[in-house]
Order: C-alpha cells, then sequence, then structure tokens
C-alpha cells in the first residue's frame, strides 16, 4: 500500500530556527529535531512528511523586506509539485503580526482563509486528477516576551494578536470544513528569543501532531492517496 502523503507548510517555526540571543545569526535544527521529523518519526514508514518551510514567511502580506515571503504566491506552485498529498498542514500568521505590516488578527485569518481556499481548490494538479488534500489549521503558539531590541519593535503588539490568533483560526476551520489544532493547547513558546521552538517544543508539538494527522487519516479514510489505483 502506498504512504500517506502529508504536506507540512509553515515558516520558521517549520523550518527549524534555532532560537539564540542575538537572534540572528542561526542555523537549523536538525531533522530528528524538527517537530516535523518527530512526526514522522512518530507516524512511521506508511507516511510520507513533506517540508515547506520559509524562515518569515506570510499568509498573504507582502513583505518590503523581501518579495519571496507571500505565502499565497507559492502555495499553489507548492501543491501541485508534491500531490498527491493526503493532508496540508499549513501553520503559519507569526510573521503577519509584525507591526510594520498592520494587520489584525481577523486580518491575518483572511489570509489563512487564503490559503486553505488553495488547497482545497488544488485538485487535480497539472496533467493530473488526483483529489485534494484534508488541511489541517495550526495556530501557533503566542509569542513570549522578546528581549532583543530589532525583534521587540518589529513584533510591537504582536504577543496580543497571536493570542487571538488561536481564536480566528478555530472558528475559520468551522466556517471552511476543515481541521484545526491550537500548538498553544500543546506548548509555550520557550526559546531565548520569544518566537521560536526550544527542542522540547519541536518534540512535544511533533508528538500531539502525529497523534491529530493519524486520527483525520485513520479515522475514516479507507486508504491514502495513489499513484495508480492498484499502487
Amino acid at each position: 500500500m502506498a504512504d500517506r502523503r502529508v504536506l507540512c507548510f509553515g515558516d520558521s517555526l517549520t523550518w527549524g530556527w534555532v532560537p539564540r540571543s542575538p537572534p540572528v545569526p542561526t542555523e537549523r535544527y536538525v531533522r530528528d529535531i524538527r517537530w516535523t521529523g518527530v512526526m514522522a518519526d512518530q507516524l512511521g514508514s506508511d507516511y510520507s512528511i513533506i517540508e515547506e518551510g520559509l524562515s518569515a514567511r506570510t499568509t498573504t502580506a507582502d513583505d518590503p523586506t523581501d518579495p519571496r515571503l507571500n505565502a499565497s504566491t507559492y502555495l499553489p506552485a507548492a501543491l501541485a509539485t508534491h500531490l498527491p498529498l493526503d493532508l496540508a498542514i499549513i501553520m503559519l500568521g507569526t510573521n503577519d503580526t509584525k507591526s510594520y505590516l498592520g494587520r489584525s488578527a481577523f486580518d491575518i485569518g483572511i489570509g489563512m482563509s487564503v490559503l486553505v481556499g488553495q488547497v482545497l481548490a488544488a485538485a487535480g494538479g497539472i496533467g493530473t486528477l488526483y483529489p485534494a488534500p484534508k488541511v489541517l489549521i495550526v495556530a501557533p503558539p503566542p509569542l513570549a516576551r522578546i528581549d532583543d531590541a530589532w525583534f521587540e519593535m518589529t513584533f510591537a503588539g504582536g504577543r496580543e494578536k497571536t493570542i487571538e490568533l488561536a481564536r480566528v483560526y478555530e472558528a475559520l476551520a468551522t466556517f471552511m470544513g476543515v481541521e484545526f489544532l491550537d500548538a498553544g493547547s500543546v506548548i509555550r513558546t520557550e526559546g531565548i528569543d520569544g518566537i521560536h521552538f526550544t527542542e522540547k517544543n519541536n518534540l512535544d508539538l511533533g508528538i500531539a501532531l502525529a497523534r491529530r494527522v493519524r486520527h483525520i487519516l485513520e479515522a475514516a479514510d479507507p486508504g491514502p492517496a495513489t499513484e495508480h489505483a492498484d499502487a
């Protein structure tokens, strides 16, 4: 039987940014420490986990510091690239709270709704007839205290918005008929920079998401997306 394919689409929290003081330059946690790797190990060989994390990525905001960061301009191509997919996990929103973007929690929710819509419209791909994957929205945990002066100015007011995101995303998930997980119910942001995950954060989130993914895909799903009906 073919494996179940899960796309993990996010920002530096998915990429594996190692929190430091000062916060940059940093490096990436190795595969076995990143929550995506932990989740893969928990799920086992019946699952293929595809990482699509980009540091500083937003939902739909055009960041003036870097034209590569608007997720909505890249996600459709990423989906077509990786089909067939059984599930897309989207954990974004932290970078949308940056002060210079001027977004409210609801604005960020609208951005997430665009991404969810892109996943749900991904059926077919390019030259194929694959169905659209299921969607799991993950609200990132709230920001913690930020001591670095530049990061503090960059994310001024961001903690309050990240606290509100879980409520907004849960309402959105209900409205659009997709799955939801509040990462803040599993972990707190404990990285020294107030933004990123510790090794323990990655471990706990990876275990929780593996449990949720298994429930979504194995509870009622007859089988994985496959290239051929007899795969």
